[in-house]
């Protein structure tokens, strides 16, 4: 894998990580239009550049974990089953559900369920702020979350859609999925790294630190720019997206 190539995988994973039309279905989809060789270093490289765009997550909304313990344990319920599914169900999932029609069709799927969600959606506020979130609704989001294990679906898509069948508005539903993404994302990459045995050298290192760089750059601008559109348009237009993407991939491989 060529500098050309990095620079577009790390902008994709920034910039898709955190919107509702999933990250790694555009990662497998672009790997396999630009004919990158999935080798031991692009697995990793794929997995590693997500710290980027959690970083800036994880920075963005840093002051909301300084106030107080209750947020930790409702995104640790709602962390909980996506953990517990994701250790048994990992291998099955690595082995027979990475391929562009399985993505393709995920992202069918799930912009037709964004679409029929934003059209019925309130915009009032469901509740006083995140930390209100009942436990219920926090194990519910985690749920549904699990889904997302299959690629295309979205693990952004997923927890919304999940936050505004629980009763939060979209702006709410939007951030939590955020904050959840922090414990989820790194419990989920960490494990890919330590299940990786590979050995990088120095040109592949310089890679993956200009990977997480331009993956923490983009993300940050990504979400800035997300939450505006949300608040504005809703999240049909990522659904219209979805399908779009889907279909021509659909068509594109036969």
């Amino acid at each position: 894998m060529g500098i050309l190539e990095t620079i577009i995988l790390s902008i994709i994973e920034g910039i898709t990580e955190f919107l509702p039309i999933s990250s790694t279905g555009h990662m497998i989809l672009a790997s396999a239009a630009m004919h990158i060789h999935e080798d031991e270093f692009v697995k990793s490289f794929e997995i590693a550049i997500q710290l980027g765009a959690i970083l800036a997550i994880a920075l963005m909304y840093i002051k909301r974990f300084f106030q107080g313990i209750e947020i930790y344990l409702k995104l640790f319920v709602a962390f909980l089953p996506t953990a517990v599914i994701g250790f048994f169900a990992y291998d099955y999932i690595k082995a027979y559900l990475f391929n562009p029609v399985v993505v393709s069709v995920s992202l069918i799927v799930g912009g037709i369920i964004l679409i029929f969600i934003d059209n019925r959606v309130s915009s009032a506020a469901g509740i006083e702020s995140l930390e209100k979130i009942t436990w219920k609704n926090a194990a519910f989001i985690g749920f549904i979350q699990s889904l997302s294990m299959i690629p295309g679906t979205s693990r952004a898509a997923a927890t919304i859609i999940g936050g505004v069948l629980g009763g939060l508005d979209k702006k709410q539903a939007t951030e939590f999925s955020f904050l959840l993404a922090i414990p989820t994302m790194f419990a989920a990459t960490g494990y890919d790294l330590l299940k990786t045995e590979a050995s990088f050298n120095t040109r592949e290192y310089l890679l993956l630190a200009l990977g997480l760089l331009l993956a923490f750059v983009s993300a940050w601008i990504a979400v800035k720019i997300f939450l505006r559109i949300v608040e504005k348009f809703g999240f049909r237009h990522f659904g219209y997206y979805r399908i779009a993407l889907g279909v021509v991939f659909l068509v594109f491989m036969h």
